[in-house]
């Protein structure tokens, strides 16, 4: 078997491939260039550890590499905020990443939402492929094989300039990959307001031959009473009224059950969770933008959800659409909502993939 991932199991197996790296102070990774610039410390001590003042509407090469290759993990921080009364970078900021000369990309996201913190705010994620961890340091462990090339942009939609951006690429290149290789996609999506009795669609036309190995969810509810009925479904190689996979409920798939619920002093506490394949690491109930130390408790409850499908990927070998009902209960019984839902849906597939939905506006991106 081709030694592609990286595990336990084969760490002691000679590796034949090239190590490389990408970050401000070696933009192309080359061999031996490395910290090369100078500070007042003097030549290469720590001269330019990140991108500075990154003007707005401007988009930035974070990494373009000749392959055949394998990106094995990307590090990013950032500041939250570029004034005291704004916190939206986490959402203003967009990363693209296009695969041997595509002109659409096959990842389209805002940054923070890509590792699993949406309403452009930080938490700790605790997982397998994704791993945030005080404070805003954001990791990415998906591979990313690539035949021909690999292009990274970071655009700044923000209004302001970005002071300072830290982010590392660290990449492999080998001689050949295999022929069934599958590339890494990734694709945003938002509805400020569900339709009523209508599933939000967090994927739908992808065509070719792939699996689908990850969901991320940011969930505002917008009525009342309990959220979580909705059923996850995947479409598969031409359903068309009905899944072939159809789950139980919303805190079911993301591997809860209960209301994620526990009884503290005699109240109902929803309780957070961070683990290998599946996770609500956010929840919150009121307004953390900060303006004089004052912060608003009347805000709508925000949640964010992560369920990675590595043990239990879902094959296709011809489409795929993923959707999720928002059905609540309450004294009444069920009942259809209409909540504001933001999710990222993660897979594998064959080239050429089908273009995405235009991105939404800066406005459209951000939390209520």
């Amino acid at each position: 078997m081709y030694d592609l991932y990286g595990s336990l199991g084969n760490l002691a197996i000679l590796k034949n491939r090239k190590s490389r790296a990408i970050n401000a102070e070696n933009p192309t990774g080359e061999k031996g260039k490395g910290g090369m610039a100078s500070s007042n410390l003097g030549p290469s001590r720590k001269g330019s550890p990140c991108l500075k003042d990154i003007p707005s509407g401007e988009t930035v090469t974070l990494a373009d590499i000749a392959g055949p290759g394998i990106i094995n993990h990307i590090w990013i921080t950032v500041t939250n905020k570029t004034t005291e009364a704004d916190c939206f970078v986490l959402s203003d900021l967009i990363i693209r990443i296009y695969w041997d000369d595509e002109k659409t990309p096959s990842v389209e996201s805002p940054l923070g939402d890509f590792f699993c913190c949406g309403f452009a705010r930080e938490c700790v994620v605790n997982s397998m492929p994704i791993v945030v961890v005080p404070n805003r340091g954001m990791n990415s462990y998906f591979q990313m094989p690539f035949n021909k090339r690999a292009r990274i942009t970071l655009e700044n939609q923000h209004p302001n300039p970005i002071p300072a951006f830290f982010y590392q690429i660290d990449y492999c290149l080998v001689d050949n990959l295999p022929n069934d290789i599958a590339y890494f996609h990734a694709q945003w999506r938002r509805e400020r307001v569900t339709t009523l009795g209508k599933d939000y669609v967090i994927l739908d036309n992808v065509k070719g031959k792939g699996h689908y190995i990850g969901t991320y969810i940011a969930l505002t509810t917008l009525e009342r009473y309990w959220w979580g009925e909705g059923e996850v479904k995947f479409y598969i190689d031409g359903d068309i009224e009905y899944p072939t996979i159809c789950g139980t409920g919303t805190e079911d798939y993301f591997g809860g059950s209960w209301s994620f619920a526990k009884q503290i002093n005699g109240k109902t506490v929803e309780q957070n969770y961070s683990t290998s394949y599946l996770g609500y690491p956010y929840y919150s109930s009121h307004d953390e933008l900060i303006h004089n130390d004052y912060h608003n408790d009347d805000c709508l409850p925000m949640r964010g959800f992560y369920r990675w499908h590595i043990q239990d990927p879902i094959c296709f070998d011809e489409d795929l659409m993923v959707t999720i009902q928002q059905i609540g209960v309450g004294h009444g019984g069920l009942f259809e909502r209409q909540d504001d839902v933001a999710s990222v849906a993660y897979w594998y597939q064959t080239e050429p993939h089908s273009s995405f939905l235009p991105l939404v506006g800066r406005e459209g991106r951000r939390p209520r």
